[in-house]
């Protein structure tokens, strides 16, 4: 029986309650380098590929210094990987959809050892088909790469497609492609912005999500 559908997930802030340790990592590289900058910018754009997030961040950045800024966050965020926690619901509305007979798939923006750590943590490996990094896409968030190889990879068509994630950059992503979004709320992105990057509903965590889903056009709804 062919799957229903693929379900496209984000995982940094979307499974696993880690956006506010990305942003804590890029305040303390930014202020290594001398280039200090407000939290709340720095937040808003988690969820970016880096090579987007130091242009947004600090404007023109030579190559050298985007690089050495990047590897400091990449430090900061390991001294704090023991801290990540799995979001509430989110293994449990994985194997959910894997029940249903859905393709379960992570396209995902984080480092590969971020990313193992993090599906250690989410401790829901046996209902994911499949995950997809950053490093195999050609161009990162908010471009729709990384979401476009877990489609083709996943072998449904385009129309059976959605994708969760929590922040603009999931959403406008999914646009892009040209599939539905659902947001949710817990990397800190306001509801009337995720809904204004083309969301078609919003929910308060993975949680909120599962016991939604069946009014979603996730679980079939609208």
């Amino acid at each position: 029986m062919p799957p229903t559908r693929v379900a496209i997930f984000d995982l940094d802030g979307t499974l696993v309650d880690t956006t506010h340790l990305h942003a804590l990592a890029w305040w303390r590289a930014a202020e290594d380098a001398g280039r200090p900058r407000p939290f709340a910018t720095l937040h808003r754009l988690i969820g970016m590929g880096g090579d987007k997030l130091v242009p947004a961040a600090f404007g023109q950045v030579d190559e050298g210094a985007a690089k050495a800024l990047r590897r400091s966050v990449a430090e900061h965020y390991r001294s704090m990987r023991d801290e990540v926690r799995a979001l509430p619901g989110a293994a449990e509305l994985l194997r959910t959809l894997k029940g249903r007979g859905d393709v379960v798939a992570i396209a995902t923006s984080g480092r590969p050892a971020d990313v193992e750590h993090a599906l250690d943590v989410l401790d829901a490996r046996d209902a994911i088909d499949l995950v997809v990094p950053a490093k195999e896409a050609e161009r990162s968030k908010p471009d729709p790469d990384v979401f476009s190889l877990a489609l083709e990879r996943s072998g449904c068509p385009k129309q059976a497609a959605v994708a969760v994630g929590d922040t603009v950059w999931d959403v406008k992503a999914a646009v892009a492609l040209g599939i539905p979004a659902l947001g949710v709320l817990t990397g800190g992105h306001a509801t009337q912005d995720l809904v204004g990057a083309g969301a078609r509903s919003v929910h308060a965590d993975p949680a909120d999500l599962l016991a939604e889903l069946d009014t979603t056009v996730l679980g079939g709804g609208r």
